[in-house]
């Protein structure tokens, strides 16, 4: 208990799994925690204090759900034979594992990354930087953040654990608050010290075996400096703190993202566009993710994944990804065979992770030696093809030093490797000379053991003696009670049975040592082969790194083309204009669900260009129509549409024609954020603010609903002044709107044009076509939206009174000329319908009347008003 409590004062915040023979135990506040947490007994062992134990086999599924509560774990080892201790057992603290450094197998979900990130704050000039880790893959990123961006970008980073220097007077910065509540990730404070650019680029430096950091790309000046310096000894204190280098080989130099390589997507448009998951659900099933559920590999799950929320902005990086996917069309047996190749390439990015961290099994060992085996005939299949000279040039560098790996592991290893080294099995006969010695000492023993038998029996003249073995008793010679008394002196009573008796005798107890020794032999020797296997493989972490990026995109270009082929995609053509040419597009994930249902749609805005299909074409789009009749689809559409041709797919469109876009900005939805102190209308404008703030004529804007958070006169002004400052931008905008008086600015300006969605009347009732045109609608069919709905009909009866009574009488306003707006331009809503009681009380002079000439003059006019109603 002393040795327990000197480990959990190191790292009180951690759950310390405490290995005792065959369990580990937790003991005191953390077995309560522990029984609460996994539902496992709550015992003691010594009176009052709590105790509680996992298998040591099946203590991964434990640590998951530790981790998955929002737990940390400290793993405490026996690092000491328990048979050569004097005393209590040595032990150390092997790894703490926190959601962010998660390496085996069964702790992390092979779709999706698991960073581990730590951000630089640059105080009042705001912004700062992120260092981003995969400890997995060993993956080192560095991304340098503007203050505008701060938080979308560390969300679309995805970390699930976020490192930050702690303020001086403790607590989390108000901005790591906005990061944790927006992305759902774990927060981990550490000393500011680890922040300062001296520390870490000495920690860089001495990591990696450099002099410099020149060649990283990196000088001593660097901003970025402070986060991967905090990020390199959170690994090293949490994974390996006596042999952090060994351990943390596999890790990678950081590298830096370029600036302006990808589209900027904001946290609300990466929610609103159902990216990764569901705005209902949260769940993937249902997101822009699932459709493309083609890739082969978990390393082209993750890259996928990556692909979609950093989507490109190089032409020349887009080209060669649409290039590649063109030739995967064109040639379809290509596309097979490179699917089948990769089929047999296992996770080999989080295998050598886990090499290098001393965490491999004998069948990771062998995965990767069949992995890296097939990169020989994804080379062939790739010469002389074109669109992938950079992909095969790419594997030929590497292909040298990891065939001869992969002829090592699969020369040495068996082919159906057991699960764990513990009782051996691994490698083949003939490898080792020691091995193969234990080995034919404990496979001899069944012949030995029959002709010792023989002997006996022999001598004895006991023809029923028998000779055996079991794992409690080891060998023995069993004799049953009728022939007892002819039992020789030599034997000696072992055990005693109810019909017979067993005995060892000298001979035997020899051979029993010596094939138990044999086995213990051959197991350790099988250890050290491993290891030694281990470290060869473990040498060429960097060159099957390399192999696993390019596996990872080979399987998103092949998942891509099959989506292509199987769904009829069209290559995008991308030009340097501000255009937005699409024709019968179709929303990706609807169209996968929907089928031939799916009504498809064009749209057309701007046309700088004079290619365009559409030259001149306006830039801002009015949509209006009723409720579930496909506005928020089409507009979503559009956007997802724009998105897949920057992230290097091909689009679900007869053709497209798409400008280079630099951000993608939606403001979709009502929502509040209680826990913030802002209201739905807050959200909304802070959200409209940004778009404001930051679109260009690059842009692609998609509004849902502006202004419906407040008074209808100050929602509509808004929505009109907002629409005017997009317009005058030239920002690609679909705006969807129920404010028809919005439909009259294009009337006045060039930049502006109206889309209605056609709805079919009959009767009373309304038919949804789903299809957008142009033109205007001065109708938004609430009412029988509500009665499809199921609304109750008297209700249904009474709001279509209602309309009648309030229906409003609007003035198109006048817009002079394209010049953007000044005070007092509006001129909304003048009078509602003439009503004798309305008209009586105007002509009222209330200055002459004593109140109780008042109070009759009310009294006549309710009842008027009753009479009539």
């Amino acid at each position: 208990m002393r040795q327990f409590a000197r480990f959990k004062t190191q790292h009180p915040e951690c759950v310390l799994f405490f290995r005792m023979g065959d369990f580990y135990e937790m003991f005191e506040e953390d077995a309560v925690l522990a029984h609460k947490t996994l539902g496992i007994t709550l015992t003691q062992r010594t009176e009052g204090i709590p105790m509680a134990g996992v298998p040591h086999h099946a203590v991964e599924g434990y640590l998951r759900r530790m981790i998955e509560a929002g737990h940390r774990v400290a793993v405490c080892d026996q690092i000491q034979d328990a048979s050569e201790a004097k005393g209590i057992v040595d032990r150390a603290v092997t790894r703490v594992l926190t959601p962010g450094t998660l390496v085996d197998e069964a702790l992390l979900d092979e779709g999706r990354t698991n960073h581990v990130a730590a951000l630089d704050l640059r105080g009042e000039t705001g912004g700062g930087t992120l260092a981003v880790v995969e400890l997995s893959t060993g993956t080192f990123r560095l991304r340098d953040l503007p203050a505008d961006r701060l938080v979308d970008e560390v969300v679309r980073s995805g970390p699930s654990e976020l490192l930050y220097a702690e303020p001086a007077g403790g607590g989390v910065p108000e901005v790591v608050e906005s990061i944790r509540a927006a992305a759902g990730c774990a927060l981990t404070s550490r000393p500011p010290w680890t922040f300062r650019p001296a520390e870490a680029g000495e920690a860089l430096r001495s990591h990696f075996g450099v002099a410099t950091l020149a060649g990283f790309g990196l000088d001593d000046e660097d901003p970025a400096l402070a986060a991967a310096g905090a990020v390199l000894r959170y690994l090293q204190e949490t994974q390996a703190p006596d042999d952090s280098a060994g351990r943390l080989g596999h890790l990678r130099p950081p590298r830096r993202d370029p600036a302006g390589r990808y589209v900027t997507i904001d946290a609300t448009t990466l929610y609103n566009l159902e990216i990764e998951r569901t705005m209902r659900s949260g769940t993937v099933a249902g997101s822009l993710l699932s459709i493309f559920g083609g890739c082969r590999t978990g390393m082209g799950r993750r890259r996928l994944r990556e692909w979609l929320c950093f989507p490109l902005r190089e032409p020349e990086a887009i080209t060669a990804r649409h290039d590649a996917v063109s030739a995967l069309l064109a040639d379809e047996t290509c596309a097979v065979e490179l699917s089948g190749h990769l089929a047999g390439v296992q996770d080999v990015a989080r295998i050598v992770g886990r090499v290098s961290m001393r965490r491999a099994t004998p069948r990771d060992l062998v995965a990767l030696g069949r992995s890296i085996g097939t990169l020989p005939a994804v080379g062939r299949l790739l010469e002389d093809r074109p669109a992938f000279a950079a992909h095969a040039a790419r594997l030929a560098a590497v292909a040298g030093p990891l065939a001869s790996l992969a002829e090592t592991i699969e020369s040495r290893c068996v082919d159906d490797p057991p699960a764990h080294l513990r009782e051996g099995g691994l490698f083949r006969d003939g490898v080792d000379a020691g091995l193969d010695e234990a080995r034919t000492l404990r496979r001899d023993a069944t012949g030995w053991l029959a002709g010792y038998q023989k002997q006996l029996i022999e001598h004895s003249g006991i023809n029923s003696l028998k000779v055996g073995y079991n794992k409690v008793f080891g060998y023995y010679i069993e004799v049953t009670h009728a022939h007892a008394d002819r039992v020789p002196d030599a034997f000696t009573r072992k055990q005693t049975l109810k019909n017979a008796e067993r005995y060892i005798t000298p001979e035997l107890k020899t051979f029993e040592d010596k094939v138990t020794t044999a086995e213990s032999v051959a197991i350790e020797r099988e250890k050290v082969l491993f290891e030694q296997l281990c470290t060869a493989a473990a040498s060429r972490a960097p060159e099957i790194a390399e192999f696993g990026d390019v596996t990872a995109e080979l399987d998103v270009l092949a998942c891509f083309a099959d989506a292509a082929r199987r769904y009829g995609y069209a290559r995008p053509d991308l030009v340097d204009a501000p255009i937005l040419d699409i024709r019968q597009g179709r929303h990706p994930v609807l169209d996968r669900t929907l089928g031939e249902r799916f009504v498809p749609n064009d749209c057309s805005l701007g046309g700088h260009d004079e290619s365009s299909t559409h030259p001149g074409a306006p830039s801002l789009a009015l949509i209006t129509g009723p409720n579930m009749a496909g506005k928020s689809t089409y507009i979503r559409q559009v956007a997802l549409i724009v998105l897949l041709a920057h992230a290097g797919c091909f689009v679900p469109a007869e053709a497209a024609r798409i400008g280079l876009t630099d951000r993608i900005f939606t403001r979709i939805g009502a929502a509040d954020e209680l826990h913030a102190g802002r209201s739905t209308f807050m959200v909304e404008m802070t959200e409209t603010a940004n778009i404001l703030h930051h679109a260009t004529d690059r842009s692609v804007v998609i509004l849902d609903e502006i202004g419906r958070g407040t008074s209808t006169l100050d929602g509509l002004s808004l929505a009109w002044a907002i629409t005017e400052a997009l317009a005058a931008r030239g920002s690609r905008t679909l705006f969807a709107t129920h404010y028809h008086e919005l439909t009259t600015l294009a009337d006045d300006l060039e930049a502006v044009t109206n889309l209605h969605v056609s709805v079919r009347e009959w009767g009373d009732q309304i038919i949804f076509v789903y299809r957008i045109v142009p033109g205007r609608t001065d109708r938004s069919y609430g009412i029988h939206v509500a009665k499809i709905a199921g609304v109750p009909g008297p209700t249904i009866d009474r709001a279509a009174q209602l309309l009648e009574t309030l229906a409003v009488q609007t003035e198109s306003p006048h817009v002079p000329g394209s010049p953007p707006p000044r005070a007092g331009q509006l001129s909304l809503f003048t009078e509602y319908i003439e009503h004798p009681v309305v008209n009586a009380l105007r002509a009222l002079d209330i200055t002459s009347l004593s109140p109780l000439e008042a109070f009759d003059v009310l009294r006549k006019l309710r009842e008027e008003a009753e009479e009539r109603h």
